[in-house]
């Protein structure tokens, strides 16, 4: 029962924060450390936190599909269809190469909840100076970016790789400061995020199999659908948040997250 509560808390932490720019991982690191640590279980649980992303992925498609319909058909008559599929492969490279080479370095180093808690902080203290700038966007559709800026914002992304950095909030950022306006920053961060954790989600399921195989696959099913449920409701309402009110509650999450881990890990490490 005990495993079974944790994989619902996990998925929901999972769907409700992999959009938002507070990062998932930092989180799911944070609430399996304090939440019953159990060093025999560990490669199975820390492989479970990337696996239910695929949860969070159909969430994504299951909004998006009509567009990606569009754009995959039309990629082959039509010249900005091309042109973002494009676009979108070139921001995905550098966090695919980096990441296959990095693997073992990431998860074996900076796996690590000092270093996400640092990370939660200094990410918030960023969003609110983000959000304090005047910025004048000069790219309001995410899909006609020009190809360096997609560039950049792929290289940018390769800093989510720090726990607690946040996937979403180093594109959505990055993107923010080449010319985007906060609405489309956002809604890249939704279409690079699908090759970027389907590519993921591949290769820990890859590595991690007979782990998953020899624990209950229940666990994975249950944290699955959990964040199905709950990434679908955070998609549906962050673009339209985003845009009338920025990203300072996140940054105020994040600071407070990463301090109250802070002073939990001094006082109970």
């Amino acid at each position: 029962m005990f495993d079974v509560i944790k994989a619902i808390l996990l998925g929901v932490v999972e769907g409700l924060t992999e959009f938002l720019p507070v990062s998932s991982t930092g989180h799911l690191l944070l609430v399996d450390h304090f939440f019953g640590p159990e060093p025999d279980k560990q490669a199975f649980w820390d492989s479970f936190n990337v696996l239910i992303q695929f949860g969070a992925i159909l969430a994504l498609l299951s909004i998006y599909f009509a567009r990606l319909w569009k754009i995959a058909f039309g990629m082959f008559t039509n010249a900005d269809d091309r042109r973002f599929v494009i676009g979108l492969l070139i921001a995905f490279l550098p966090a695919a190469v980096i990441g296959a080479a990095l693997h073992g370095f990431i998860k074996g180093v900076l796996f690590n909840v000092w270093i996400v808690c640092i990370s939660l902080i200094i990410g918030g203290a960023v969003l609110l100076w983000i959000d304090r700038l005047t910025l004048r966007p000069r790219y309001h559709d995410a899909t006609k970016f020009p190809l360096p800026t997609y560039l950049w914002i792929g290289i940018c992304q390769c800093l989510a790789m720090i726990p607690g950095v946040s996937r979403s909030g180093a594109t959505i950022v990055s993107a923010m400061l080449l010319g985007a306006d906060k609405r489309s920053a956002a809604e890249f961060s939704f279409y690079l995020a699908m090759p970027t954790m389907a590519g993921a989600f591949a290769y820990e399921l890859y590595k991690s199999w007979h782990q998953i195989s020899a624990a209950s696959p229940l666990l994975v099913a249950i944290g699955f659908v959990v964040s199905f449920i709950s990434a679908w409701i955070v998609v549906k309402t962050f673009l339209d948040y985003v845009s009338s009110h920025g990203f300072s509650l996140f940054g105020w999450w994040r600071i407070i997250v990463g301090a109250v881990g802070l002073v939990a890990l001094g006082l109970f490490k």
